[in-house]
């Protein structure tokens, strides 16, 4: 039993999706609803490549849908071996799953990018020779080392200053953050984002649409 995100009982009357192969339904325990594709087994997508990628797709596509008609906690791919165990999980845990979504309850997920402006380093000029080379060669080095403490230096700072107004999910090693903010303020951080990207040297930031909070829950 494939599920892909819980929602508020009172919401089941939203119109669901098409699964990866299926129409999907709803299973409620108290005030809670799963959203499940009961048919759908995963033991031949596990033994396919192109198959089941196609699902996972299929699983970000249908969250995205219920979360331009609800509000969702999404889950990841995964199962339940069978309904009893869904209602289980979903009465033991039925108290932080409500208090998940009414934290995200009106919320979007924004992904911001941080896009390095181009530096012009001054190259080493080609006529050096001996040790005239070697020192432009270390200086250029020192420059370059410069700069990327400078980059990574206005990163903090930025992300500091975002995170005080949104809270922030951070990507290890990559130029990209999200942050949860509400669906329809995209003009807003737009305008919020541009400010910021004025002050800095290093970045140029841009924000993405409204997503269903995958990296909050």
């Amino acid at each position: 039993m494939h599920v892909y995100a819980l929602i508020h009982r009172a919401a089941i009357d939203l119109a669901l999706p098409r699964g990866v192969d299926q129409v999907l339904e709803t299973i409620s325990c108290g005030q809670l609803a799963a959203v499940v594709e009961s048919g759908l087994a995963l033991e031949p997508l596990q033994a396919d490549d192109t198959k089941l990628l196609e699902a996972v797709l299929a699983h970000d596509r249908v969250i995205r849908e219920l979360f331009l008609q609800t509000t969702v906690l999404p889950l990841r791919f995964t199962a339940f071996p069978d309904r009893e165990s869904l209602l289980a999980d979903l009465q033991t845990n039925q108290q932080t799953y409500l208090n998940t979504l009414t934290r995200l309850q009106g919320q979007a997920e924004y992904a911001v990018k941080f896009a390095a402006r181009p530096i012009a380093l001054e190259p080493v000029a080609p006529n050096l020779t001996g040790k005239a080379y070697f020192l432009a060669k270390k200086q250029h080095y020192q420059a370059q080392q410069r700069q990327q403490e400078q980059a990574d230096a206005e990163f903090k700072a930025l992300t500091a200053a975002i995170d005080h107004h949104y809270p922030v999910t951070i990507q290890p090693n990559s130029q990209q953050i999200y942050i949860l903010a509400k669906q329809n303020s995209s003009a807003l951080l737009e305008k919020q984002l541009s400010h910021l990207s004025s002050q800095a040297s290093c970045w140029h930031l841009t924000v993405g649409e409204a997503l269903p909070p995958f990296h909050f829950v």
